[in-house]
């Protein structure tokens, strides 16, 4: 601590030193506003304790719940992003019902005494697909996301004006609970030509109504991905408090200081350890942090679940790295809420460091396992094929319209060939039949591109695309689109007119399945079954995985995520709000398969073995 002691110093005389003045809001001595390089809300002084907890990644019916364990750990802010590909699944259409209704969250937060800070982006990240921006942007290869080119400026402009509608209106300074919006996220991360790019969306924020909060910048970063006339905040994981807090007082040497993401878990990719990171270490830190003054948000404090097709993927080591379905993050409070040694470790910590006196941790749920759920209806994705379009190009999901699921591309082979076959930018994961049987599979985790077949004419080659997760961070984002984003080769000779179909799932409930066994993967099965306990938080349940393949499940209707039998991840999250006593319907695509599964549920969650990230 003894860095952080020195540091402290240096905020005092920064403090003393620094005449910078920040824009301000409307009307800042009623809200959250800076004075003197600190944070000041009506006119007191003010520490933000916050913790990340997104309402796309927890089921509705628990909201509430999940709030009052965050004011129960001693949280007086919730931070959330708003996923702008969640509301917006087709250009124009907008969706803030059910599961989207933000403004919901945002209330109930008020409700249980927390203010709020919105993340609205456009742009996310979050180990969230394409980072929360809709696929449908990448529609047009000649378009830039991220940038101020008017095919993605012109509807993020849309988006963030209907946003206001539902959301400016719960700012502190108009009766509600939102203290403080962000301006983009992470843009030094992305770009260097910030300025134009970041002034288009903070003005496109203020004009969209929230002009009565504090806006303020977020990043690892923030030399780069900030604006002169705005606060800038940290991002930085555990152990890391030190140089990164020096280099915030660098880049803003008046204040005011706060780390916008502390890092307190991680995040898993597909066929990777399950990270962990240990309690004591990140509540000594947290104390440290907390004891010199600084405000904290902590990411996550509840990381939830990337329910259905929203997970998101990274760009690593030169290599594709898809996250898993579970966003338990190693929160403090995990996947399906319940309270960790790490949720009373730093329950602990804020008590001794703020002096306060919490309200009583909630009690905890109990779950229940579910036995002989048998998989005994089926239908062979090949007899539930949709009409397909003829192309003499490849083309990808998103040229099709499609946004989500998988795609299959059809040739008939012209003349006798035998050879490698190349798939040129393969996102993400395929599976090459021969007539109707399975030659090989690719994966562009492995960079798998190539694969020996022997073809006479008149065959029929099938390639059966699977997404994986769209980047959401860096660089690499602004061309992930899904299918094959280039050609298909065999011996060098470019395969041309294909029949290409579109496969995206969204009505898998009106599969036409018969009993028995599938025999011929890909697999959509569908099960009934009962519950014994249902409808509330007590018959929360975790699906087992194990005799699965690769593919999706959907329970009654809500999509639960993605299932990989290469981990580490090898059971999702069942909400117990989402079951019935009797009659549940469970639907899974299994792309690998073959057969008459059973399946049963687990007490406890099957996230991998852990591994301590450093």
């Amino acid at each position: 601590m003894k860095v952080l002691k020195s540091v402290s110093m240096g905020i005092g005389l920064g403090l003393m030193l620094s005449s910078h003045a920040f824009a301000a809001p409307a009307d800042a001595t009623h809200g959250l506003a800076i004075e003197h390089g600190q944070f000041m809300l009506n006119g007191k002084p003010f520490r933000i304790i916050a913790g990340d907890m997104h309402y796309t990644r927890v089921p509705r019916e628990y909201w509430r719940a999940r709030l009052k364990m965050a004011k129960a750990m001693g949280l007086n802010t919730i931070t959330t992003y708003v996923f702008w590909n969640a509301h917006e699944l087709t250009p124009g259409h907008y969706d803030f019902s059910g599961q989207n209704d933000v403004a919901e969250f945002v209330r109930e937060a008020q409700q249980e005494g927390l203010y709020v800070i919105l993340r609205p982006g456009p742009y996310v990240c979050s180990e969230w697909d394409l980072g929360g921006l809709p696929a449908w942007l990448l529609k047009d290869r000649d378009a830039h996301i991220r940038t101020t080119d008017p095919k993605f400026m012109q509807p993020a402009q849309r988006w963030l004006h209907r946003l206001g509608q539902e959301l400016a209106p719960l700012q502190y300074n108009r009766g509600g609970n939102i203290i403080a919006v962000q301006v983009e996220n992470e843009y030094g991360s992305f770009g260097k030509d910030n300025d134009p790019y970041l002034q288009q969306i903070r003005k496109d924020i203020v004009d969209s109504g929230f002009d009565a909060s504090l806006l303020y910048t977020s990043d690892s970063a923030p030399a780069y991905g900030s604006l002169p006339d705005l606060p800038k905040v940290i991002n930085f994981g555990v152990g890391h408090a030190p140089e990164k807090l020096a280099k915030l007082h660098a880049w803003q040497p008046g204040g005011p200081y706060m780390v916008g993401e502390y890092w307190v878990g991680w995040f898993d990719h597909w066929g990777g350890p399950h990270y962990v990171i240990n309690a004591t270490k990140v509540a000594n830190e947290l104390s440290g942090m907390l004891k010199q003054g600084y405000s904290v948000s902590m990411y996550m404090f509840h990381g939830g679940t990337s329910f259905g097709w929203m997970s998101g993927a990274n760009w690593d080591d030169d290599s594709y790295q898809p996250d898993v379905t579970s966003y338990d993050y190693d929160s403090p409070l995990d996947e399906s809420g319940r309270p960790t040694p790490k949720y009373y470790a730093l329950r602990d910590v804020i008590a001794k460091t703020t002096g306060s006196t919490l309200p009583p941790v909630p009690a905890t749920p109990a779950t229940q396992a579910i036995d002989n759920i048998r998989l005994d209806q089926s239908q062979s994705l090949w007899d539930a094929l949709p009409a397909s379009t003829a192309s003499h190009e490849l083309k990808t999901m998103e040229e099709l319209g499609e946004s989500y699921g998988d795609i299959l591309y059809r040739k008939r082979i012209d003349a006798d060939a035998s050879g490698s076959l190349h798939i040129d930018g393969l996102h993400d994961y395929a599976l090459v039949y021969v007539n109707g049987k399975r030659v090989g599979t690719l994966d562009r985790r492995l960079k798998q591109d190539s694969l020996k077949v022997k073809l006479a004419k008149g065959d029929t080659l099938d390639l059966l695309v699977q997404n994986d997760g769209r980047i959401n961070f860096g660089e690499k984002m602004v061309n992930e689109r899904k299918g094959i984003v280039g050609s298909v080769t065999l011996q060098g000779q470019t395969l041309l007119d294909w029949q290409i179909y579109a496969l995206p799932f969204a009505a898998n409930e009106n599969v036409k399945v018969t009993h028995g066994a599938c025999h011929h993967a890909p697999c959509i099965y569908h099960a009934t079954f009962n519950a014994p306990v249902s409808g509330t938080a007590d018959a929360d349940t975790f699906l087992d995985t194990k005799g699965l393949g690769k593919g999706v499940v959907w329970l009654n209707g809500h999509p639960l995520g993605r299932f990989w039998n290469i981990g580490p991840q090898r059971t999702l999250y069942v909400p117990g709000a989402w079951l019935k006593p009797s009659g549940n319907q469970l639907v899974v695509l299994d792309l690998l398969t073959e057969g008459e599964p059973t399946l049963r549920t687990l007490k406890q969650p099957m996230l991998g073995p852990p591994k301590q990230a450093k």
